[in-house]
């Protein structure tokens, strides 16, 4: 006899416990266990920077999200722009398979990318997620020397602390003792790691970066890293100049440099890509997350002609990958809505407006008991504790505090929307210190 369900799935809404149950016990969340151990919040809508709550929570019914859903919803939720984008493409066509058709939402959200990245990017593959997205790159660099007859090219170069995706070759370039992807050692490829990126510059490191590339160049497909900001590996910053330094020699002995800018893509550091911070471009460069203003998982994986063109000479001329969905018009129409939104309002007055009162509101963690670091950049605020946080008590003190966190690791950061006004503001670096001390 099959185990009996909770409850029927009657017709109509089910109560917020009736959905707590069934979640625990069907749904898995991201890094997660099955069945679950803790009861998620239930969202029952959200507009603005705000998630409506199906039952309060500390007494909230509403909680300011200082998480812009993973770092996606840059203009907040329930946007009339983008749902009025998301409702027109929808009477006209929600779906239609990329193989041998194309549409006008695709072509021009390529040929937007193109126009908005730095020069000499031009070839542009649209992919279903940001792990997906990394995972082109790496095919692109990988098939780019096998088909100019370099075959032995087709290890990956990367720094320590970084985070690309949990799908399989971007879990080999994570960090492979820190992150969570040891679990795959022995099982991933085996790639070149350097030690993580100073924040500052340090004339030592760059040498040690160049030394290690020239050491390896005759195996080396490509370096890859998250320019500027290493995110979910540790929230860390490092010089610009970094980039300068792998660019020239990546360029000197002849390997591919691979920007995955998921994160950092679409203004968050304070430039519209962090590339910019440093002036120069990779010939691959990996988008996602506020690609679309947080609406539907859609990424883009973009190239130089050399790339492409090399590819093309191949004995298999052909990029061979193919998702069903990709380039799905409604995902497209949606992006070019927030693309278009975005960069017709003062985007980078407001990243720095972020970035004041982030600076003001985390001074208070500066020196606590138990804190490591306070950093900010762009619309990015962190603090560092000196221990594992506890996350569930973390989590509540920030929900008490009116604010949606998601705390991991040693870490209590905010990427807030756009849109969060000061007084929101004030209220998620509030809710960052209370969790700090909570955890």
């Amino acid at each position: 006899m099959p185990e009996p369900r909770p409850f029927d799935l009657a017709p109509g809404p089910l109560s917020a416990g009736e959905l707590v149950a069934l979640d625990r016990a069907h749904v898995w969340h991201p890094y997660g266990p099955m069945p679950g151990r803790a009861d998620p919040l239930v969202v029952e809508s959200a507009a603005g920077v705000r998630l409506r709550l199906a039952e309060p929570a500390h007494g909230h019914a509403e909680l300011i999200d200082g998480m812009s859903s993973w770092w996606s919803a840059i203009h907040g939720y329930n946007h009339p722009d983008l749902n009025a984008a998301a409702q027109s493409q929808l009477g006209r066509m929600s779906h239609v398979m990329f193989g041998g058709l194309t549409h006008e939402p695709a072509v021009r959200l390529a040929a937007r990318l193109v126009e908005i990245t730095p020069e000499p990017l031009q070839h542009v593959f649209l992919c279903d997620s940001g792990s997906v997205s990394v995972e082109v790159a790496v095919k692109m660099c990988l098939q780019h020397w096998q088909s100019v007859g370099r075959p032995n090219k087709r290890r990956l170069l990367t720094w320590r602390g970084g985070y690309h995706g949990d799908t399989w070759q971007p879990m080999s370039v994570c960090d492979p003792e820190g992150g969570m992807h040891h679990l795959w050692s022995g099982a991933l490829p085996l790639q070149v790691f350097a030690s993580a990126p100073p924040q500052e510059f340090q004339q030592e490191y760059a040498d040690a970066l160049r030394d290690l590339i020239a050491r390896h160049a005759d195996e080396l497909a490509a370096v890859i890293v998250e320019p500027v900001v290493q995110g979910a590996g540790g929230m860390r910053f490092h010089s610009p100049e970094y980039l300068r330094v792998l660019r020239d020699a990546c360029d000197e002995h002849e390997v591919l440099l691979v920007f995955d800018e998921i994160a950092t893509g679409f203004g968050r550091t304070g430039e519209l890509f962090a590339a910019d911070w440093a002036g120069v471009s990779p010939d691959v460069m990996c988008l996602g997350k506020a690609l679309t203003g947080g609406y539907l998982t859609m990424a883009a994986t973009l190239c130089t002609s050399r790339v492409a063109e090399g590819i093309s000479r191949g004995e298999v001329p052909v990029l061979a990958h193919g998702p069903t969905f990709m380039g799905n018009p409604l995902a497209a129409s949606v992006a070019n809505a927030s693309i278009d939104l975005l960069l017709a309002q003062d985007w980078r007055g407001e990243v720095r407006r972020l970035e004041s009162g982030l600076r003001t509101g985390l001074a208070p963690a500066e020196g606590a008991p138990g804190v490591k670091d306070v950093r900010v950049l762009g619309g990015i605020g962190v603090i560092q504790l000196d221990h594992e946080v506890d996350m569930a008590a973390a989590t509540a003190a920030a929900v008490r505090a009116g604010v949606w966190l998601r705390p991991f690791r040693d870490l209590v950061y905010a990427m807030p929307p756009y849109v969060t006004d000061d007084d929101d503001l004030a209220r998620v670096c509030t809710a960052l210190c209370e969790a700090a001390a909570a955890g």
